[in-house]
């Protein structure tokens, strides 16, 4: 048996008795509007403007790539030394804690110090 089925509402004329229509009312449209808005506002991804690091703590620009290596290899050393230190002074969930981040740091010592043996000694005349 064969259903008739009825033509779907015209989507031009938005009756005004429509309860669920969000332009029923004059200023539905303005609602409507600012619902985008929000909604555009916590789901689209903003692009982050460009990144202007703080010049408050500046390394000088001149500086030889040798020179600042050794003071973050140097730097990493303490650290390590530091956190090796404190976590003598914690108990065992804490000290695990500890003693995988001054694992992490001794890793990056190691790697600057790597760096610093790759490079080539300047020539001197």
């Amino acid at each position: 048996m064969f259903k008739v089925t009825p033509n779907p509402p015209e989507t031009d004329a938005i009756p005004e008795s429509d309860p669920t229509s969000p332009y029923s009312a004059p200023n539905s449209r303005k609602l409507h509007e600012a619902a985008e808005r929000a909604l555009d506002h916590y789901l689209k991804p903003h692009l982050p403007s460009e990144r202007k690091p703080s010049t408050m703590f500046i390394v000088a620009p001149d500086m030889e790539t040798e020179s600042l290596l050794a003071h973050a290899c140097e730097s990493m050393a303490s650290a390590s030394i530091m956190l090796s230190d404190f976590a003598g002074l914690l108990e065992t969930p804490y000290r695990n804690t500890l003693l995988g981040i001054q694992q992490v740091v001794m890793l990056g010592e190691l790697a600057v110090n790597r760096a610093l043996d790759n490079l080539e000694p300047p020539t001197r005349n």
